[in-house]
Formats: structure tokens, sequence, C-alpha cells
């Protein structure tokens, strides 16, 4: 039997069902203005052995149908899933994911399928909202339930929920997601929008979150399905009481080190000299030792062995930075690791390059310029349709010193390559301004924290280097969190992997001198609160502002021209009512054009009720000349003035000069005496049919408008 909720959020229903599609999984149609969204929630009865984890999965799979599309390419039928789709899965992964036992190993797999899409209102909260529905009236054991609201505004006004139109013009497009008590993921982008602002859209959020959490639990207890009971991974107490009998006073003598080195500046530079770091470096050896002592002890238990290992590690080091303020490399909680930066690695063939490096991470930057006919057509549902800056990540497996096989990118550096596009769009100077596709590519060449970050820098370092007039520089810094008992708590400033690792929170901050372009919060607790956030935001600041500093000592402003290497791109308009003439017939004057002229490209597009002209070519000159040729094409005899000049093709030899066509239609004469500086008997030692010739218009005659023509090229 069908069974049905529904809420108003920000003056729009959003209903839940079930019991009607998808009978032998936990299913629920969540549909929202015009969107229809079924998210199912099914988990395997028997626990997956040989796994330290918890096996979740979250898969959003996109149907063209949605929005009455069929889908491209030869097989007409949807491949791999899009980059949006495998944004949402990890939107809806990040708050779900803590509010599972960690223990568990049953594996868990959500799929949203995407029925239906209005084009006008975006569907990842749906996606959301329904996952955490469908979990919540399931059998799986699931703690509380998650609500998720957008917030954008616009001036004065907050709006809930905005669409596609409302959010290009919103100073801000933020994801809240959390349950009743507390905030357990932020994504957010800006333009350039206060921190504050940040603080007051989380703040409205959660009071919208309140609404939906208490719509869940009534609707759970409306279902009245009972949580299955399953077995949990549990350490043996015994193999725990051993490894902190063998490791905990090892470890305590690894971080007395750390301490002692970390209070003696001239010896500090000690912990940063190895690979990895001193207390990062040795800690293996300690826990391989550990391990390699208990196996035969304890065959069995080898889970057991490592988690007991990692909890007391864990314990230990958390316990250093709440007590001592000191962690794990030597650093006071608002220290930032050491920064270099560089550009203009390969000028010679590359557009624009940056190397940022911070600590052991380390990002290699690199950008393409092209024609605007290399824009990205994307083949997905709802949004745009183009995408003209583009940011891909990859992370190879040198970069932390292993071996994996190489699969094209995982949804780690889909995702990782996206926050910095967000961070870095807002900046990006408009098509009409700078007519240019643009391509950065992030490679990380080292890895110890923060790489997404670190891309970030390395991006704006790249686009200055390239000459891309970006609106302001953009830095990014990675905040983290310990939180101890009560209300103790301490962040840290630009964390490193341990520190994440162990850490409760990773809040990652993208901006300006101005404000914020991008956000991404993951809290790996049951979440925090808003004065947390606000202290993490601040001290974020303060971080971005210090790295900015180190960026614009190495490139300060945007280099004044592009790189030499960059393809040359003119961009101008002419009346909608002549772009058939520059085109011609079949396209034939078009074609003629980029012959004559040896251009890369000329494109004839409609923009803004104008016809907009492209010209690409390594050739400045050939740029010029095939501009003012198009020009001449267009205009009409009237438009000729006396002083113009033109690059004419010679139509006509006479005994007393040559015929210069000017526009169609429209010829000038060259009189003998113009043709050469000096005293010539005839045309035709100097000029031959069809060649070009740059000419001024000298003289119109007022009753006939016969035109007398001067050479400008002799």
């Amino acid at each position: 039997m069908e069974t049905k909720c529904e809420i108003d959020i920000g003056g729009k229903t959003m209903e839940f069902s079930t019991g009607k599609i998808a009978m032998q999984a936990n299913s629920v149609l969540v549909k929202f203005a015009g969107n229809g969204v079924l998210v199912t929630a099914v988990m395997n009865k028997r626990a997956s052995e040989n796994l330290d984890f918890f096996p979740l999965t979250v898969d959003v799979e996109e149907r063209m149908y949605a929005a009455g599309k069929i889908p491209g390419g030869f097989l007409k039928r949807e491949g791999r899933a899009s980059d949006k789709a495998v944004l949402i899965s990890r939107l809806t992964d990040r708050p779900l994911r803590p509010l599972f036992d960690k223990n568990m190993r049953n594996e868990v797999q959500i799929i949203a399928t995407v029925l239906s899409v209005d084009k006008v209102n975006l569907y990842d909260i749906s996606v959301i909202n329904g996952a955490s529905m469908a979990l919540c009236i399931s059998d799986i054991p699931f703690e509380d339930p998650v609500g998720a609201v957008r917030m954008g505004k616009i001036e004065d006004s907050w709006i809930i929920n905005p669409t596609y139109e409302e959010l290009k013009e919103s100073i801000i497009d933020i994801v809240v997601a959390g349950t009743e008590d507390a905030i357990l993921m932020v994504e957010a982008g800006g333009r350039e929008a206060p921190e504050e602002l940040a603080i007051e859209a989380i703040g409205k959020a959660h009071d919208e979150i309140k609404k939906i959490v208490a719509l869940q639990k009534e609707f759970r207890d409306k279902v009245q399905k009972e949580k299955s009971q399953v077995d949990r991974f549990q350490v043996n107490d015994d193999v725990r009481t051993k490894v902190i009998g063998m490791a905990g006073q090892q470890i305590k003598d690894l971080l007395a080190s750390v301490e002692e080195l970390a209070g003696d500046p001239s010896r500090a530079a000690a912990i940063q000299e190895d690979a990895a770091g001193l207390f990062s470096e040795r800690i293996p050896a300690i826990k391989e030792e550990i391990m390699e002592a208990l196996a035969e002890e304890f065959p069995d238990d080898i889970d057991s062995i490592d988690a007991s290992f990692n909890e007391l590690e864990k314990k230990l080091v958390r316990g250093m930075i709440l007590e001592k303020g000191i962690r794990p490399d030597g650093r006071k909680v608002s220290d930032i690791r050491k920064i270099s930066c560089e550009v203009g690695l390969f000028p010679e063939t590359t557009h624009g390059m940056g190397l940022f490096t911070r600590g052991k991470t380390q990002a290699l930057t690199i950008l393409a310029l092209g024609s605007i006919r290399e824009v990205q057509r994307l083949d997905s549902l709802g949004g745009e349709e183009f995408k003209r800056y583009m940011h891909h990540y990859n992370f190879p497996p040198f970069s932390t010193g292993e071996t994996w096989f190489l699969r094209g990118p995982k949804r780690r550096e889909i995702g990782h390559g996206a926050l910095a596009e967000k961070a870095l769009r807002p900046m990006i100077p408009p098509e009409e301004e700078f007519p240019y596709a643009l391509r950065l590519v992030s490679e990380i060449m080292s890895s110890n924290g923060s790489t997404s970050m670190a891309s970030v820098c390395g991006s704006t370092l790249a686009l200055m280097d390239a000459g891309v007039p970006i609106k302001n520089p953009v830095s990014g810094i990675a905040m983290g969190l310990i939180k101890g008992e009560g209300d103790r708590f301490e962040i840290l400033t630009d964390i490193q992997g341990i520190e994440d690792f162990y850490g409760d929170m990773d809040f990652k901050v993208a901006g300006t001198k101005n404000g914020i372009t991008a956000l991404q919060m993951d809290i790996k607790t049951r979440g925090i609160d808003l004065e947390i956030m606000k202290a993490a935001l601040e001290r974020a600041r303060e971080g971005r502002m210090q790295i900015l500093e180190k960026m614009t000592d190495t490139i300060p402003v945007p280099r004044e021209t592009l790189s030499k290497a960059a393809p040359k791109i003119t961009t101008f308009t002419i009346p909608k009512d002549k772009i058939g003439e520059v085109i011609g017939p079949g396209g034939k004057v078009i074609k003629g054009l980029k012959e004559e002229f040896e251009l890369d490209e000329i494109d004839v597009t409609d923009f803004n009720d104008e016809g907009m002209i492209s010209i690409t070519s390594s050739n400045a000159e050939a740029i010029r000349m095939a501009t003012e040729k198009i020009k001449g094409l267009i205009r009409s005899p009237e438009d000729i003035k006396e002083g113009d000049e033109f690059n004419g093709t010679v139509v006509g030899i006479t005994s007393y000069g040559a015929f210069i066509n000017l526009i169609p239609g429209t010829d000038g004469l060259l009189h003998i005496s113009k043709v050469a500086r000096e005293r010539i008997n005839s045309v035709e030692q100097y000029l031959k049919m069809g060649d070009k010739v740059t000419v001024r218009v000298g003289k119109i005659d007022p009753r006939s408008r016969k035109i007398s023509l001067e050479r400008t090229d002799i």
C-alpha cells in the first residue's frame, strides 16, 4: 500500500511516497516541483569478509528520458556516470556516512534514479533527502535522519532551494545537510561572499533542516519497519591490551621527541627532513614491528591488531594536540607549512603554468587556451549545456610513493577538480572580454594533505602566468578539528594527511582578499555547531591571506600579454542581418576567408541579438587583415569615408591605373601616379590581377561617388 507525506520548503512542496514502486527495496519516490527521483536503499544480509571499513556506496543514475532527451553517441544509451552524477553521489554520501556504525561490515547500496527533471529546479537536494528517508524507513541500522537544503541570496532576500536562473544572480550557492541537532556537511560556491554571509546561510538552512528531519521521523513511525540486527566488527580486548603495552610507550616517546624538537627553533626543521615528516615516517615501522610480533599469537585477529594500533595512535596524537597544542609535525595549531611558488616553467610551449608547494604537498597546474569551438558539450540533465572553463585534477600513485593501476579519474579526482573549478569560476573573465576556452589540469606531484586547495593555488598561478585577466587571485586552505571532552576543541590550520585521518573535520575554504569563492566541509563525528564553524572560518581567512601573500610575491598581477605559445583570438560584433553575408551561400565566403588568410578558426554566432565573429590564428597580422576584410564585406558604399583604409584586391588594370575592389560591388581607382614612389610607365610592372593591395581612400567625388585611392604599403 502506498504511503505519502509532504512538506513545504520555501514555498515549494516536496512529496515523499513509498509502497508503490520498487517493492523489493527500501524505496522512496521524491517529487519536488517538476523533478522526480526514485531512491532505493538495500543492505546485504551477510557481512563482507576481509574488510576494515563500512562498505557504503551511493550512485546517482541520470536518465536522459527524464528531460525528454535521447542520449548522444553511437549506442544511444547512457554510459558511465556524468561528472554531475558523481558529484551528487558524493554530496549524498558525505552527510550519511558518519551516521552509520563504522563497525558494520554489511554492504549498503543507495541508488537514486532520476525519472523526471523540469530543467528549472535542481534535483540534488531531492536525492539527499530521499536517501535519508529511504534509510530512515528501512530495516537498515541508521541513526538520525538527515535533512538538506540549498540557500541563495539575491540582494537582501534569502531564497530556499533557488532555481537555476535564481542562482545566476545569487551571491552564494550553498548546500547544507545535517541532523536535528548539528551540521554534517556544507558545500558552497560564492562570488567573493563574506564569511558572515556563509554563517548566516548555514543558520537559516538548519532551521529548514529541522522541519525535514521532523517529517522523516513522523514518516518512519507511520511505516513502522523494524531495524535488522547485524554483526559488527569488535576488537579483541586481549589484543588491545597487548598493543597498548607494546606500542604505547614507543608512540609516546616519539611524540615527546617531536615536542622537544618543536620547542627548539634551531632544530625544528629536522622534523620535516624525512620524506613524510619525523612522526609520519617512523610510526609505520613501529606498527609493522607490533603486527609481526602479535600475528603469531593472534593469527585470527589481524584486523584487531591493526585497529587497536590505529586507535592507540589516534588517542595519543589527539591528546598531544588538545593538551599541548603541538601537532605530529611539530607545528602549532595555527601554523602553515613552508610555501614556495613558481611560474613559467615551460614558456616556449605551454600557455601558463604554476607550481605550488606547501610542505610535502605539491601541485603543478598547466593551462591550455583554445578557441570557443573547443568548449565542452555536456550531455546531462538540466543546468548548463556547454562548459567554457574546465578544471581537471589528477592524483597519480607516485604522489604518495605507491603503485596502483591507472584506470581514468576516480570519484575523488572528479570531486577535487570540481571544487577547484568552483573556486576559480567567479574570477574567470566573461567570453565577451576574453574569447577563449580554458582548460586547467592540476597534476598532484606529492601529497600530504589538502591537495585540492594546492590545486586552487597552482591554478591561480597558472592563470596569471598565462596573462588571463582574472578578477582577483584565489588561494585555498584546509582546516581540521580535534574535539575533546565537553566544549574543548582545537582548530588546525593547513592539515596534513594524518590530521585529516584522525581529525573530526575536513574544512576546505577558497577565496580572494574580498571573500569566499568555494567552501566544503565534511564532519566525521555527529556534527558541529555554528560557533565552531565561525572560529574555523575566521582562522581559515587568516591562513588564506598568508598563502595569498606568498603567491602574489611570486606574480602580483596577471601578465600584460598572453604567452607567445597561446593562440591569438579576436572577437567583434556585426549586425545580426549581416551574418548571412559573412557566411555566404553554403559557407563559401567564410571558408574562403579561412583559406585566404590561413586562419586556424573563424566562427560566426548569434550572441545577444548580434552577430559575434571570432577569429583564431597564431599570426596576429592575418587576424588584422581578416578582420578588416570582414568589416569591409558588410559595409555599404555609403559607409565609405575619405581616409578609410582597405586591404583590397586588384580587379582591373588600365593604362592610367588599377581598379581595386574595396567591398563587394564597390571599386576604387589607384591612379598610375600612386602605384609606386617613382614615376612608372606601366602598371603591369608593379601590379597583377588578384594582387592584394593596402590602400586609403583619398577622395570621393560628391556627385558620381567615384573613389580615388592611395597606396599605404609603399
